[in-house]
């Protein structure tokens, strides 16, 4: 069996909140070590023998408590689910008492939730590493999963385009910071009044400066899709948003990644989404399932790169 080392000693954050806070050096430590825990013999590797993550779910979900599970027992260690509904903060505990408290029983901690400032209170009382699972600002987990994909398909990421299609949301957000840390070009097209927030797209272009990557946010589908390497999109009313679902068909209309949209793209283009997907809306099945679709592989290395940040801030 083949001995891999944890990346701890070159990644000197303790938590994992959002690709912001990682150096460009400390992003593509965790790719190379999510790619080499991807292969075969080092799937079972004992690196957190021993350890208990607690999963605190405030937002349901697939992908992020099966894979944080999964990599948790294949690393030797153990996951606990806990639902906000079912611990005292559904009762009203305070977000830093459950931290202090938790801190004492657990090695790290994963949340899901709405707020960003709730991840950030939670890690600022933490004595354990603390990890983003999603906020309606940031998706850091599956970004980190979204680059290793690439990576995997197009090896240097520098001088390749993404363009992303659909709402400005927490995906949006995270992949111009993730794209310009590793100097990969990234066009956003969003309807009017979808836009990504404008100070994370300041944030991500100022970034960019040092990488020498190009954030550009559009109105335009075909614009952001011309000539793109990769082409993602996200669904286009978010968990939380279901009551403005028929208002966002509408304002939407034209932002579906379809047959007509990729003819832009180059010809080897792949195709993206973090699902889970609403199949004729953002995307139509014949993309969705077609050649060009990676769309399974992304969401298999979703544990890779979570495995990565596990054994970084938890291992020893």
């Amino acid at each position: 069996m083949t001995m891999i080392m944890p990346l701890a000693p070159t990644v000197a954050q303790e938590d994992f909140l959002s690709l912001k806070d990682y150096s460009t050096e400390e992003i593509i430590d965790l790719l190379n070590l999510a790619i080499e825990l991807k292969k075969p013999e080092n799937k079972h590797l004992p690196l957190l023998k021993g350890k208990v993550l607690g999963m605190i779910f405030e937002k349901s979900s697939t992908r992020t408590r099966v894979s944080f599970e999964a990599g948790m027992l294949q690393l030797g260690g153990h996951a606990m689910f806990l639902s906000s509904q079912d611990t005292q903060l559904g009762r009203g505990e305070t977000i830093a008492d459950t931290a202090r408290v938790l801190s004492g029983y657990l090695d790290g901690l994963m949340i899901r939730t709405f707020h960003q400032s709730a991840v950030e209170e939670l890690a600022k009382f933490s004595s354990i590493p603390v990890i983003n699972g999603l906020t309606d600002d940031y998706h850091p987990c599956q970004v980190l999963a979204d680059l290793m994909t690439l990576i995997e398909h197009f090896g240097e990421l520098k001088g390749r385009k993404l363009a992303y299609i659909g709402d400005g949301n927490n995906m949006a957000n995270s992949l111009m910071i993730g794209a310009a840390k590793v100097g990969l070009d990234i066009a956003i097209a969003a309807p009017k009044g979808y836009e990504p927030q404008a100070e994370m797209v300041e944030l991500a272009q100022v970034i960019a400066k040092d990488s020498g990557s190009v954030v550009t946010v559009t109105h335009d589908p075909v614009e952001a899709v011309k000539n793109s390497d990769a082409i993602y999109t996200d669904v286009w009313a978010s968990m939380g948003q279901e009551a403005e679902a028929i208002k966002r068909l509408n304002d939407f209309e034209g932002f579906q990644v379809n047959a007509e949209l990729v003819q832009h793209a180059k010809a080897d283009y792949i195709f993206m989404h973090c699902l889970p997907a609403h199949r004729e809306e953002e995307v139509t099945t014949d993309i969705l399932e077609g050649p060009h679709s990676v769309i399974f592989q992304e969401a298999e290395n979703r544990l890779h790169a979570q495995k990565a940040v596990l054994v970084t801030l938890m291992g020893d």
